[in-house]
């Protein structure tokens, strides 16, 4: 099948596997591969491969190429990440890092601090154990300083899902960026990435106060409750890291692959410009932040728990890894289809809408089936065969590419994600109310975020 049959056949591929996900909650892993079979099918792709003059790869070759494919670029970054994450969680180094951040803003400012506070701590670690993490010092800060519990719940959730979709190395951004080719430039990635963050954070920050004002929590109105205080906190990790044992293992990856890109971009040569360009690979750079995250968990003398906690971060990765391979299946369907070129000879529509292409196809898969990292891995898998076709060629276009998708991730959570139980149980909100201001904030700082990524398109080439 070609042509604009083709379309209607893709388009209504997405929506039953949105159904097969949200509605008969079936796992994405299964409703991705089955629709990228039964899609590969439909669009003629061969059943066996095919040896001539113009070889054709069959269907299951197709399938296994975008499924390794991924694995072979992405799955170790991926499980690094995630266990310098964990490693940070169990040393009290991500508590050490919220402390810095509080300390650097202020007490004057515990709504800002807490936001701040969630965006450096859901860069290595994801955002749902980020909000159990960090929710003891919230409900703290609100004992100490009368502050309004829903505005620093707001506040946290939004900061720690700012950079759960737009910063690596959380696995969603990573994945992502891996998959439309730009993950060898993952700190231009981190730092625009950082960039795209701030309107986000502030509509976020103003939205917290604005609903504050009109929705209350229980645990406001239950002004007997004592909340657990810092120094308590910091007792049941015994002793906290310093602040560069805390930092080491985020700040040092970025480092080496700063100045990896130093490197090439200067066009250096020799042992030493090799040796930099080496430790700055996205998988080498993660796993000298292993390193000092290992180190760490030494010198906090729980180095006999890092099989347990080795273990529990694959059963936690696992799934990402698996659904983001998915996706990478998908995209090589589509890119082995006929549909890129029926697409490229009609892009004119494609094109009109530019970067918000990938947000509103993020954004529908994000509000159907409420993973974030689902919605980043499935739109970049199937944007990636499409960038030439919508305009974007350079890395830059290309990396705002992945943060319109990012900002997709974020429109809207609600019912359906695990990250908005975990905001409203601890935030002690009902759902009704949790959907007044979790649900809505996601959806202002979505609109914020595209409209700041529209605007760096303009400038950014």
């Amino acid at each position: 099948m070609t042509g604009f049959p083709l379309i209607i056949v893709f388009v209504l591929s997405i929506i039953l596997m949105i159904i097969m996900i949200s509605k008969f909650k079936i796992h994405p892993f299964v409703s991705i591969m089955c629709i990228s079979l039964l899609l590969g099918l439909i669009a003629g792709i061969p059943i066996v491969d095919i040896k001539g003059d113009e070889p054709r790869s069959g269907i299951a070759t197709v399938i296994g190429q975008g499924f390794s494919g991924t694995f072979t670029s992405i799955g170790i970054v991926i499980i690094l990440g995630a266990l310098i994450g964990s490693i940070l969680e169990q040393t009290g180094a991500a508590l050490k890092l919220a402390d810095m951040v509080i300390k650097l803003v202020g007490k004057k400012h515990p709504v800002l601090a807490m936001e701040l506070m969630g965006w450096v701590v859901s860069i290595p670690v994801f955002c749902d154990s980020g909000f159990v993490i960090l929710n003891p010092i919230r409900k703290a800060l609100v004992s100490r300083t009368g502050v309004s519990s829903v505005a620093m719940t707001v506040g946290l959730a939004s900061g720690l899902f700012a950079s759960h979709v737009f910063i690596p190395p959380t696995p969603g951004p990573i994945a992502a960026a891996n998959t439309l080719g730009i993950g060898d430039n993952l700190l231009m990635v981190m730092g625009i990435g950082v960039l795209c963050s701030i309107l986000p954070l502030a509509a976020a920050y103003f939205y917290a106060q604005f609903i504050s004002k009109k929705v209350k929590a229980d645990d406001e109105a239950d002004s007997g409750e004592v909340a657990k205080s810092y120094e308590e906190l910091v007792a049941a990790y015994g002793k906290l890291p310093n602040g560069f044992s805390a930092l080491a293992p985020i700040i040092v990856p970025i480092i080496l692959m700063a100045l990896s890109s130093i490197v090439s971009m200067a066009k250096m040569t020799g042992m030493f410009a090799d040796i930099l360009t080496f430790l700055g690979t996205p998988i080498i750079a993660l796993a000298v932040g292993t390193v000092f995250a290992a180190i760490q968990l030494a010198g906090a003398g729980k180095m006999k728990d890092f099989y347990n906690i080795c273990n529990e971060t694959l059963k936690t990765v696992g799934p990402i890894l698996f659904v983001t391979a998915a996706g990478g299946v998908l995209g090589k369907v589509i890119a082995s289809s006929d549909m890129v070129n029926y697409i490229s000879e009609h892009a004119d529509v494609l094109q009109a809408m530019g970067i918000l292409f990938p947000f509103l196809l993020s954004a529908i898969l994000k509000s159907a089936q409420g993973s974030s990292t689902v919605a980043l891995t499935t739109t970049a898998g199937i944007v990636a065969p499409l960038l030439p076709t919508l305009g974007f060629t350079t890395p830059v276009q290309i990396t705002l590419v992945c943060m319109a998708i990012g900002a997709g991730a974020m429109t809207v959570s609600h019912a359906n994600d695990s990250y908005y139980w975990v905001v409203t149980n601890f935030g002690s909100m009902s759902p009704e109310r949790g959907y007044k201001t979790w649900t809505v904030a996601s959806l202002v700082m979505g609109i914020a975020a595209i409209a700041e990524i529209a605007i760096l398109s303009l400038f950014l080439h």
